[in-house]
């Protein structure tokens, strides 16, 4: 995969534009950008679709666009004293920053980026090169095409699919969710982790003075980060089965804390996901996935304590359950749960039900016209588990046949299933940089591929 003139990027959000970025740096001759909606360029939906006030979940000191430029965010937040290096930025804010980024990269690499306001459909591979076609009809040719799908749309729990809105709102991120509500209403929200404490964040901003309920299987907020106590993080990476690690974790976690525990094996749980088997994954993903989302994914001690005001006032409640049935009541939605450890339905009449379960991520669901074509004819598959698109080391698209496609890569938080950890900035960063640097042979340039 070297030698590479013309590389086609599908999705212009954070993922697609970060890795032009990268490719224009490392000597990319053209880079062509698609993305289908302008408001989402460079920011994409964690970054285009937030409110002012909602906050990322890092600390600017580790958001850096480049991890070859650690401080590169902070030292763009101090140009326009807009914060530190412990600061936590507003996802508004982090927009504008790769925005920015974007702005520059097109003034410097001039004709070597093209960006394409349009959908793409369909692709067709010919000797040497490929050809995507358009929604408008337009096709663009290239070498080959990297899809950069981002976080694709939620499903509908199937109690919810017929219910219209306003009762039922599918897309937190594209919908007003707080029109039309007052303080006599009550929402509930099907989820309880970030996207849940995003929308109760928005209702309460909007003046909503109603009942709002998070409900999920297990009922888990997200923790706060907190400053944690200086330590040595180990060297070594933990191993074993799930439960050892369980158990690794624990004890490190009453030596050190347990923020300080799950901060510290950040840098080896790429490579504990690749090395476990198949059936050690699905433990992990049924069993112990939400208690390290809520650890691992934290939020920012402002918006925590907002939380915990909400809650403690009355205006947010969390509960543990499992929806069995969703009925029209009225104006609003009377739905049938049945709480955890429990044998008996429980009946809650609400105003709205909002979607606050996460991005899709499986493959053989998504409506992306693109995406559901290359899975139809075979050249991109989901992968073990159904949380992506199946990748090899390389980002390769690996194919129904298992071949690993040399002219369709993948980036972003739809190759979770090869990586586990690319969801955050941090991981998404490296991985784009090294992409870009591979095209273009900057690796071998550096000596870095000897």
């Amino acid at each position: 995969m070297t030698g590479t003139d013309h590389v086609v990027i599908v999705g212009g959000g954070f993922s697609g534009t970060l890795l032009a970025i990268n490719l224009l740096t490392h000597g990319a001759r053209r880079v062509t950008l698609i993305e289908r909606r302008a408001d989402r360029l460079a920011k994409g939906l964690a970054f285009g679709g937030a409110q002012p006030d909602h906050i990322l979940n890092v600390r600017a000191g580790n958001m850096s666009a480049f991890p070859d430029r650690p401080t590169h965010f902070v030292d763009w937040l101090a140009q326009r004293k807009a914060g530190g290096d412990t600061s936590f930025a507003t996802r508004e804010t982090y927009g504008h920053y790769l925005q920015s980024l974007l702005a520059v990269a097109r003034l410097e690499a001039a004709d070597r980026l093209v960006i394409v306001q349009d959908q793409a459909v369909d692709v067709a591979f010919r000797t040497g090169d490929c050809v995507l076609t358009l929604a408008s009809g337009r096709r663009v040719e290239g070498d080959l095409v990297v899809l950069a799908p981002g976080n694709l749309p939620p499903h509908d729990l199937p109690p919810f699919r017929d219910l219209p809105p306003p009762r039922y709102m599918r897309e937190p991120w594209t919908q007003d969710i707080a029109a039309g509500l007052t303080d006599q209403d009550s929402v509930l929200l099907l989820g309880s982790g970030l996207t849940a404490v995003d929308c109760a964040q928005t209702l309460e901003a909007s003046g909503f003075g109603g009942r709002i309920i998070a409900l999920s299987r297990r009922g888990l907020m997200p923790r706060s980060h907190e400053a944690a106590a200086p330590f040595t993080p180990r060297s070594d990476r933990p191993g074993g089965s799930c439960s050892a690690l369980v158990r690794s974790l624990r004890d490190r976690a009453q030596a050190v804390g347990w923020r300080n525990a799950v901060d510290e094996i950040r840098p080896f749980t790429q490579d504990i996901w690749r090395g476990a088997s198949p059936a050690m994954r699905e433990r992990f993903l049924r069993h112990l996935r939400p208690y390290w989302d809520v650890h691992r994914h934290r939020i920012a001690p402002a918006v925590a304590e907002r939380v915990a005001r909400m809650t403690a006032g009355g205006k947010l409640e969390t509960l543990a359950g499992k929806v069995r049935e969703a009925v029209p009541a009225g104006d609003g939605v009377m739905v049938s749960w049945r709480p955890r450890g429990s044998a008996v339905e429980q009946q809650l009449t609400v105003t709205r039900v909002i979607n606050c379960t996460g991005p899709l991520s499986d493959l053989s669901r998504t409506v992306d016209p693109l995406l559901g074509r290359l899975a139809r004819n075979g050249l991109v598959r989901p992968d073990a588990h159904a949380i992506g698109i199946d990748v090899d080391g390389q980002n390769r698209a690996i194919a129904r046949d298992g071949t690993a496609q040399d002219r369709v890569l993948v980036v972003g938080t739809m190759t979770g299933g090869a990586h586990w950890e690319i969801v955050a900035v941090p991981d998404i960063r490296r991985q784009t940089w090294s992409i870009a640097r591979r095209l273009t042979s900057a690796h071998w340039v550096e000596a870095e591929g000897l």
